[in-house]
């Protein structure tokens, strides 16, 4: 089946189930206008790589999500005039298909596959198996000619780079007139669906079919899944059986028959979550009896349909764009987006990881970003799908402005690295303040309690009262936390300060010997470099941090 048709179908589909609706966007009709225009301009761009040159630049998953979200914006802008539908004003390919690649329509869950079930019998399970899909044509038992997919109708010829590849036999043990369809899939051992998902196997055979000259090593890295054959026996248990005598028993022993939703459930999550020697992206239904090839249409038929793996990816508007700093000065760009539903997760921001990421892809509010789970649990990044047509500027943080020994007081544009040097002092890492988190520092800082590493030593309870959030219980056991830092050991408050590492070699020692050490004497230690020796003499140097430890000395703490 087209992708763009199956793709039409689901988003009619969505469009009368309410809870899945996408909300209009908030555009004037000329900036509607742009934006559906750079959509459906990305989408012909995906249709004619996909559709003539045989590669993927999105999963399928990314892209009926595409496809999904234009339909829902037409909707909002009926008046608008934007073409969106595939160009089919000239062929896929120069070479016509003997019989034409039907596509497949795709069942959205188990309540579509236990009702298509139910209307048919004699049906058979496959695995969907992820690469390229590819028509053979025998002629009295030779290899006469191989198709590329293309549109269904029309492809490239692939026979002298078919003729390469020792998994299509050149010549059948038979000499019989046959055409086969299946799929060119990249070897892998023991591949695992589920934990590592389609791993570019698509994409990378689609680039070695579109070699020039096909290396040796490189084609025994393809492999064949014969899923049909179009005119062979009426009856699937014969079709099998002479797939096997034509040698393609590969497809004949993932080929099982299924009569009850629960089967085919079952076949599925086996396939997902075990070894099979290819990637997958779902399961193929398939019924015994159908037409002969001859009425075969480029459209899915009623006679076979997909089932999907679960979704990778997901398709994500950006909202915004925030830059957080962090306690040591590194910025972390943080995209914020509209939820979508991953995994059986809801994912509304992604990391960049670095300002140099961002920079690189320049990303922006109304961007439409790839999303997938890292380890099946950490949103990341997987890539721009498109970008809007309407930009607004974004001025991120200086770098040069955030590091190491700045922002030891709330000052303009320093206020979220103070923060996080409060929140490390009272963490795990630093003094292990029990009930003191973010939100306590953020109070403080906000009622003008905290304008320094250390002022929250001297507030009583009735000070603290004055933060919004802290009445007198909770006041009361802010005080009693505070009050056991006096008692921390001297390593854990040069902790809890953000002393670099290293610092520990030097112990045990106080804070005057400690001041005294210059580059070489840090060198020396064990473990100490020449570069955190130059951050260890900078940070015992700085005016804030000796100031601080000034403070710490008064109020008796030891080692200061």
């Amino acid at each position: 089946m087209p992708r763009y048709l199956a793709s039409w179908l689901l988003a009619l589909a969505i469009a009368f189930i309410p809870s899945l609706a996408m909300a209009c966007p908030d555009w004037s009709g000329e900036r509607a206008e742009r934006e559906l225009a750079a959509m459906a301009e990305r989408l012909a761009g995906w249709d004619d790589a996909y559709y003539r040159r045989g590669e993927s630049p999105v999963s399928d998953d990314v892209y009926e999500q595409a496809r999904e979200r234009l339909a829902a914006w037409q909707r909002c802008f009926p008046g608008l005039d934007v073409d969106a539908s595939r160009d089919d004003s000239r062929p896929a390919g120069p070479v016509r298909h003997p019989v034409a690649q039907t596509g497949l329509a795709k069942l959205a869950d188990e309540a579509a596959v236990r009702r298509w079930l139910a209307r048919r019998d004699d049906v058979w399970v496959q695995p969907k198996v992820d690469g390229v899909a590819v028509t053979l044509a025998y002629e009295q038992g030779r290899l006469a000619r191989a198709v590329s997919r293309g549109d269904g109708q029309h492809g490239q010829d692939w026979t002298a780079a078919a003729r390469r590849l020792p998994a299509i036999p050149a010549r059948l043990p038979e000499a019989i007139d046959v055409v086969l369809q299946g799929e060119l899939h990249l070897r892998l051992a023991d591949h695992v669906q589920a934990e590592a998902g389609t791993a570019g196997a698509r994409s990378a055979v689609a680039g070695l079919m579109a070699r020039d000259a096909l290396e040796a090593d490189a084609a025994r890295r393809i492999g064949l899944f014969v899923w049909d054959w179009p005119d062979g026996p009426r009856d699937m248990g014969e079709r099998l059986e002479g797939l096997r005598r034509l040698g393609f028993g590969e497809a004949v022993a993932l080929t099982r028959r299924v009569e009850t939703l629960e089967e085919v459930a079952g076949w599925r999550e086996r396939w997902y979550r075990g070894p099979l020697p290819f990637a997958t992206d779902g399961v193929v239904l398939r019924q015994g009896s159908r037409p002969p090839g001859q009425a075969w249409r480029a459209e899915p038929p009623g006679w076979a349909a997909a089932w999907k793996h679960p979704p990778r990816e997901a398709l994500a508007e950006v909202r915004g764009v925030e830059f957080r700093i962090g306690r040591t000065g590194r910025i972390t760009p943080l995209l914020h987006l509209h939820p979508v539903a991953l995994a059986g997760r809801t994912i509304r921001r992604v990391g960049l990881g670095s300002l140099a990421r961002w920079r690189e892809l320049d990303i922006r509010p109304g961007d439409q970003v790839v999303i997938a789970l890292a380890g099946l649990t950490i949103p990341r990044l997987e890539a721009v799908a498109w970008r809007a047509a309407e930009r607004p500027a974004i001025v991120p943080p200086a770098a040069a402005d955030y590091h190491a020994l700045s922002c030891f007081r709330p000052l303009p544009d320093c206020e979220a690295q103070f923060l996080e040097r409060l929140a490390w002092l009272g963490g795990p890492q630093g003094l292990d303040l029990p009930g003191v988190g973010p939100g306590t520092w953020q109070s403080l800082v906000e009622a003008g309690l905290v304008t320094g590493l250390l002022d929250w030593l001297a507030l009583d309870e009735r000070a603290l009262r004055r933060a919004h959030g802290i009445g007198e219980v909770r006041a009361g056991a802010l005080r009693a936390a505070f009050e056991t830092t006096r008692a921390a050991a001297f390593p854990r408050w040069l902790q809890a300060l953000g002393a670099p590492p290293g610092v520990e070699a030097a112990l045990p020692a106080d804070w005057v010997t400690l001041i005294g050490y210059d580059r070489s004497a840090w060198s020396a230690l064990p473990g100490v470099g020449a570069g955190r020796a130059t951050a260890l003499v900078d940070f015992f140097a700085h005016p804030e941090v000796r100031a601080l430890a000034r403070r710490l000395g008064e109020a008796g703490i030891d080692g200061f």
